[in-house]
C-alpha cells in the first residue's frame, strides 16, 4: 500500500498505472481502521500484485472531492485509468480478496482457441435469483466480479445507468447488459 499526500502526488503516483485502488481513510476511526486492516490482509493474501493507493483524510483534504467521496472508509476503483466504482465501509478480507482478484475466466471458442470474457453481477444478499445467477456462474466455473449494491450506493447508481433498471441481477458480460437471470442470453454471450 503506497501513501500519497495530496492530489498532485496521487495523479504523480499513477502516471504509468493502468489498473489500480485508492483507499480514502481516517486514522484512528474503528471502520477505518478495520478497512485498512483488511485490505493489507487481502493484498498479502492474493498473489498478483495489486495497486493499492491510501489517503488520509486527517493529512489530505484534497483527493475526497475530487470523487466526491462524502464517507469513510471508500475504496476507489480504477481501470484503464478510469475512476469505475467505489465501496465503501469495512468488509472481511475475503470480500476484498474478491475484488482484487481477477474478474476474467477463460473459455473455449473453437478449438483450441481461448477467448477472455469480462463478467461483472450486480446484486443483494437477499435476492434469491442473484444466488441462481452467481451459483450458475460458478457452476460453470466462471469467475466472475459480484458488486452487492445494496452496500455500494454509487455502485447502485452506475448500474441504473448502463441499464436504465433498478432491479437485480444484473450481470455485465464484455459490456453486454443483462437484466435478470436470461440463461439463453448468457449462454450465447459466454458461449456455454
Amino acid at each position: 500500500m503506497t501513501q500519497v499526500n495530496s492530489l498532485q502526488d496521487f495523479n504523480k503516483k499513477i502516471r504509468n498505472q493502468t489498473d489500480f485502488w485508492l483507499l480514502i481513510y481516517k486514522t484512528n476511526s474503528e471502520q477505518s481502521n478495520c478497512a485498512h486492516r483488511s485490505i493489507a490482509k487481502a493484498i498479502h493474501k492474493i498473489s498478483k500484485n495489486t495497486n493499492v493507493f491510501v489517503a488520509d483524510v486527517n493529512n489530505v483534504r484534497d483527493i475526497h472531492p475530487e470523487y466526491s467521496v462524502t464517507s469513510v472508509p471508500s475504496l476507489l476503483k480504477f481501470e484503464n485509468s478510469e475512476f469505475k466504482g467505489i465501496y465503501k465501509g469495512c468488509n472481511d478480507v475475503s470480500y476484498y480478496s474478491t475484488l482484487f482478484s481477477d474478474s476474467f475466466y477463460t473459455a473455449s471458442n473453437s478449438g483450441s482457441e481461448k477467448t477472455r470474457k469480462s463478467v461483472t453481477v450486480y446484486s443483494t444478499p437477499t435476492c434469491s435469483w442473484c444466488n441462481r445467477l452467481k451459483n450458475y456462474l460458478r457452476d460453470n466455473n466462471i469467475k466472475f466480479r459480484d458488486i452487492d449494491v445494496s452496500k455500494d450506493q454509487k455502485a447502485a447508481e452506475n448500474m441504473v445507468k448502463k441499464s436504465g433498471q433498478q432491479g437485480v441481477p444484473q450481470s455485465i458480460i464484455n459490456g453486454q447488459v443483462i437484466v435478470g437471470f436470461d440463461k439463453v442470453k448468457i449462454d450465447k454471450l459466454l458461449g456455454l
